[in-house]
Formats: C-alpha cells, sequence, structure tokens
C-alpha cells in the first residue's frame, strides 16, 4: 500500500534496484538530492538530462530536434538519485492492482451470496415440529362401556412424532344402527397437540391394535391391525384410516377370537408377512388355529384344530424363533405348549411338504415332544398367568419369563430350562422390563397387592432373580398400568401410579397417604436414586392403559395415558387421553424422599442429574 501511495504522490526517496520497491530508511538521503534539485533550477532554469551542469545547453539544428526534444521519455525523466523504471514493470504491477480487485469482488460476492441463502434457509425452510411441553389432554367424551382399553402409538402422518390410536365403545345414541353388539371407534389422535387426525367406525369392541409394517424395507407402508372381541379382524391403513381388507367372518362361524392376532413370517411368498388367529368355541378343548394372508386378509388353507385341557387364563399365541430359526406357536390354558409353525402350515395346506424356512427344527425343544409324538411340546405347566418374551443378553434369542400364581420364572428360550426362581404371592400384573443394575441385563418391575388398599413395587434383578430394591405404596386402584422408558446410559426409568405419599417410619416400611384415595399420582423411579420417588402428575380417574413412546430429534419421552373418570347410574364415564413430556415433567416434578440418604441428595443436585438426561429407543423388544 505504501508503494502505490508514493507512486502516486511522486514521493522522493530511493527504489531498490532489484526489486523496484520504495526503501523509506533511504528517505533522508534523498533530501539532499533534492535540495541540490531545487538549487540547480533556481540558477540555472532547466534541467539537462536529469543534471544540472554549469554550461548553457546547445540550440537544436532544426524543427524535427526541437520537436523530438520536446517529446517525454520515461527514461530521461528522472532525477538524481533515482534509477529510471522500465515500462514493463508498470505494467505488471497494474495487472497485479487489477487482479487484488477482483480477487476482492469475487470474495465480497461469494460471502454476500451465503448470507442471503442462510438468511432463506432461516425464513423460508419450516423448522421440525418441536412439541416443547408435549402436554396436552384431550376428552373424548363418554363411553358406552367396554372391558377393553386398546392403546397404540405409532407415526401415522410423517411428521417424525408418533400419534395415539386407540378404540372405544360408543355410547348407546352413537352405536351402529340395526348392530346386535355395540359398535365402537377407532381414532388417531396427532401425538403434537391431541388433535384428531382420523376416525373410522368398527362393527365390534376392539381387543387390541397393533401397527407395524407388513412389507420389508424403506418405503413400506405402515399398517394397523384390529383385533375384536367376537369375529372381526381388519387391517387399516395408518395414514388415510381407510380399511385395506376385513377377515370374512364366515371363516370363525364355529368360533371367536380369542386373543389379538400374531404376525408370521411370509408364507405364501408373496412378499408379505402373514398371520395367524386363535379362534376358541363354546367348549374350551375346541381350539382351532387359522393362518390369514397380510397381502388380502383371506385365509391361508383351512383352520387347523387342537384338543387341550387346562385350567387357569388362555396363554398366547405368541410366536417364538429359536437361535437357528425354528418358528415355534405358543399357547395354553393356564399351561404353556408349543406346536411348530410347520406342523400348522402343513395341515392348513392338507400336504406334506413347507417351505425350506419352515424346516428348521430345534433338537432342544423337540425332545419334549410327548411320547405318543403328538404335535404339541409342553413347556411349562404350574399355574400359568402371564407369559412374556424377554431378550436375552449377548444373544439374538429370547428367555420366556412366566408369572404364576406361586412367583416368577425365567426359562432360558434354547433349551426350556430355569434361570431362576421368585417365590411371591399376589402377583397378577405383568412384570415391567428395565434397566436397574449395572449389568446390562433386563430387570423387572413388579406390582404385588399386598393387603387393602396396599400394594407393593420391587425391582427383581434379571441376572439372579433377587429383589434389589422394593416399597409399600398406598393404592386404590385395581391393575394400574407401570412402565419404563431407557435413557442414553442404557439406564431406565420407571413410572407406576400410587397415592400420594407422605414421610416414612424409620423403623416400619408402612406409608400412609395423606390425600383422598381418589387422587393417584405418577411417580419415577431412577436407579441412580433409588431412596428418592419424583412426583410427575395427578388423576382423580381410573388410569385403563398407558404407553412411553420416544421423541428421536428432542431425545424425549412422552407418557401417554388412557383415564376414565367415575361412572354414576344413567351417566357413562368420560374417557381422557393425556400426554406428557417426560424430560419437562423432570424438571417440574415433586421430590418424595423415602428414606434418609448418605450423603444427602440436595434438590439442585438433584435437578442437575436430571437436566442432563436423554432418552433413547428400548434395544430390547417384549
Amino acid at each position: 500500500m505504501a508503494t502505490v501511495l508514493s507512486r502516486a504522490l511522486k514521493l522522493p526517496g530511493k527504489k531498490s534496484p532489484d526489486l523496484g520497491e520504495y526503501d523509506p530508511l533511504t528517505q533522508a538521503d534523498s533530501d539532499e538530492s533534492e535540495d541540490d534539485l531545487v538549487l540547480n533550477l533556481q540558477k540555472n532554469g532547466g534541467v539537462k538530462n536529469g543534471k544540472s551542469p554549469l554550461g548553457e545547453a546547445p540550440e537544436p539544428d532544426s524543427d524535427a530536434e526541437v520537436a523530438e526534444a520536446a517529446k517525454p521519455h520515461l527514461s530521461e525523466v528522472t532525477t538524481e538519485g533515482y534509477p529510471s523504471e522500465p515500462l514493463g514493470g508498470l505494467e505488471q504491477k497494474a495487472a497485479s492492482s487489477l487482479v487484488s480487485y477482483v480477487r476482492t469482488s469475487v470474495f465480497l460476492l461469494t460471502l454476500g451470496i451465503s448470507m442471503i441463502l442462510v438468511l432463506l434457509c432461516a425464513f423460508l425452510i419450516p423448522c421440525p415440529p418441536r412439541d416443547l411441553h408435549s402436554t396436552w389432554s384431550r376428552h373424548l367424551g363418554s363411553q358406552g362401556g367396554g372391558d377393553l382399553s386398546p392403546l397404540e402409538l405409532a407415526d401415522v402422518n410423517g411428521d417424525g412424532l408418533r400419534d395415539v390410536l386407540l378404540s372405544f365403545v360408543m355410547s348407546r345414541n352413537g352405536s351402529a344402527v340395526g348392530g346386535s353388539r355395540p359398535g365402537a371407534n377407532l381414532v388417531c389422535l396427532s401425538g403434537m397437540n391431541g388433535s384428531t387426525l382420523w376416525s373410522s367406525l368398527l362393527p365390534e369392541e376392539a381387543r387390541d391394535i397393533t401397527c407395524l409394517e407388513l412389507m420389508p424395507g424403506s418405503l413400506a407402508e405402515t399398517i394397523c391391525l384390529v383385533t375384536g372381541t367376537h369375529k372381526m379382524l381388519s387391517a387399516f391403513n395408518a395414514t388415510s384410516g381407510k380399511a385395506i381388507w376385513t377377515l370374512n367372518p364366515n371363516y370363525l362361524s364355529n368360533g371367536t377370537l380369542a386373543a389379538p392376532v400374531v404376525v408370521l413370517p411370509d408364507l405364501d411368498e408373496d412378499g408379505v408377512r402373514d398371520l395367524v388367529v386363535l379362534a376358541i368355541g363354546e367348549l374350551q378343548p375346541d381350539l382351532c388355529f387359522l393362518l390369514v394372508s397380510g397381502r388380502t386378509g383371506s385365509p391361508v388353507g383351512r383352520p387347523v384344530k387342537y384338543n387341550i385341557v387346562g385350567v387357569g387364563n388362555l396363554i398366547g399365541p405368541q410366536v417364538y424363533i429359536t437361535t437357528n430359526g425354528a418358528v415355534y406357536i405358543l399357547f395354553g390354558f393356564g399351561n404353556i405348549q408349543a406346536v411348530a409353525l410347520r406342523d400348522i402350515f402343513v395341515q392348513a395346506q392338507n400336504r406334506d411338504s413347507s417351505p425350506p424356512s419352515l424346516q428348521i427344527e430345534e433338537p432342544e425343544w423337540e425332545k419334549r415332544r410327548s411320547i405318543n409324538l403328538s404335535e404339541l411340546i409342553d413347556v411349562y405347566s404350574d399355574g400359568v398367568e402371564l407369559l412374556q418374551m424377554v431378550k436375552a443378553p449377548d444373544s439374538n434369542c429370547s428367555n420366556l419369563l412366566i408369572t404364576t400364581r406361586q412367583g416368577l420364572v425365567l426359562l432360558r428360550g434354547q433349551n426350556l430350562t430355569p434361570y431362576w426362581t421368585l417365590r411371591l404371592q399376589g402377583l397378577r400384573s405383568q412384570p415391567t422390563p428395565g434397566y436397574f443394575t449395572d449389568d446390562q441385563t433386563l430387570d423387572f418391575l413388579l406390582q404385588i397387592q399386598d393387603g387393602v388398599g396396599m400394594k407393593k413395587m420391587m425391582v427383581v434383578d434379571g441376572d439372579s432373580g433377587s429383589v434389589v430394591w422394593s416399597y409399600r405404596a398406598p393404592c386404590h386402584m385395581k391393575e394400574t398400568p407401570a412402565t419404563s422408558a431407557v435413557t442414553s446410559d442404557r439406564k431406565s426409568v420407571f413410572l407406576f401410579w400410587a397415592e400420594g405419599l407422605s414421610a416414612a417410619s424409620p423403623n416400619s416400611d408402612i406409608i400412609l397417604g395423606t390425600e383422598p384415595s381418589s387422587l393417584h399420582h405418577l411417580y419415577l423411579l431412577h436407579p441412580a436414586f433409588p431412596s428418592i420417588l419424583l412426583d410427575l402428575a395427578n388423576t382423580t380417574g381410573t388410569v385403563t392403559a398407558s404407553e412411553v413412546g420416544i421423541n428421536d430429534l428432542w431425545k424425549d419421552a412422552f407418557y401417554v395415558t388412557r383415564t376414565t373418570g367415575p361412572s354414576s347410574e344413567g351417566h357413562p364415564a368420560a374417557l381422557v387421553v393425556s400426554k406428557l413430556s417426560l424430560r419437562w415433567a423432570l424438571m417440574e416434578g415433586q421430590m418424595a424422599q423415602l428414606q434418609e440418604s448418605t450423603p444427602k441428595i440436595g434438590r439442585g443436585e438433584l435437578r442437575r442429574f436430571l437436566s442432563r438426561i436423554k432418552f433413547v429407543e428400548a434395544p430390547y423388544e417384549i
């Protein structure tokens, strides 16, 4: 920049003969030359060839010489002590200045365009929906009865948030005209704000709603399978709510559906997973399996009947796939029996061959067939109440968690031998799996009836079957659902309902409620603080169903409940669906100290810990 200014202003000074650059350090030397030049100009009135001789310049001989002498030559227009600058150097510097100007202009132009694009992206492109508190409550009016409370979560509109699907029996004034059974309504609510996305009428009460993708691949659409309490089995498009197909009830003329539909591998090789339903006749021993096409809803063969005798609850049916790939169907009455899917398929098709995928056998299971080589395999027979599939650690198969009248039993899925047994009385609700200990093995939260209006909560170590946490709480609500959610550090938070808790007596584990029994609270247990429960919400209604979903974008979990209010004669119960953000509720919840801990946990320390919690999808399937 100094070089350009010196040239523009004709500043005196010496220049480097090699680089042609202005040297300010030689400015003092050039002052003397300047003074001499000024004196010579004053004395002689001119400059000859850049010098000032004592003699006069000779007169030119001709006009041509005068004209030639009048032309300025760059090589001559120099002062003493200044070497002449070649013409090529000036052109090169002029080109360099032009390149710098162009480069600066391009940079500024690129920067301006980038800023404009950023502003366009910020204001024109919509941000993904963020359900800040994810807390809403939707009153769906009065329901006209019904003993079941199906509830399902699925993203039906593609906004990244799971929506809520449920079914309820309509009141008499809204039931189907001319129908012998009360009609029902299948409703899908937006996970964002609880608004109705779509609704469809059902001919009967729904027993179960299951939403999944029957076709493999990322472009497969979500299908919702709805199983009724009588003869209804329908597939609905989860996006539009339109029925895709409905099973003809004539195929179930001799019975009614006894359990929710079960999803199978693709049997008819049409690229869509198939289904199986269990129907039961008027007499208990008369059970039949019906294979159904997942694409059309038509039967895949004829019904297959089995005669079994048992006492107790209907178990299953559930699908179990062994480590070798053998597929079995588990079912029973107060016991658990298994039948190979291969045997059902062969009888349904009335042929001796089956697809290659069904020809695989599990040797340890086949050893348990009856002496007469019956198709039924005895799995467990000791007062079975409930059956769950539990993901085995470091394995691609599942173990069998069996709830009995006497307690809890965990069977190894590979050979059906007991892993551990826990003796308990009063266990009636399904255990809730989650990670409580540090061994990365699924543990279980149990709810046990313990006297009138009391229940005992306990966590059982999934590796040893020992009780690692327990607490006794007041609760008059029958069979309240419990759930869990997995955090990013591979821990689980457990959620359950109980009445208001007060401080515990140091010498007793009896807790007395300080509020009326009609008010129930939602409590959260975190394994890092076993002596503290967080009170997240409360309700005066009866919680009949609950589900936990994950918002992957914001690493949050949300808790959805289905609640019915008190009913009086002539006034049906009101139905309410609510959604609660767990991360927001953690920061707003009240702390209930179960017992004194050492060191004592402060409110600030607890809030800092809770603010760092992030929820993720559960790595296990039940």
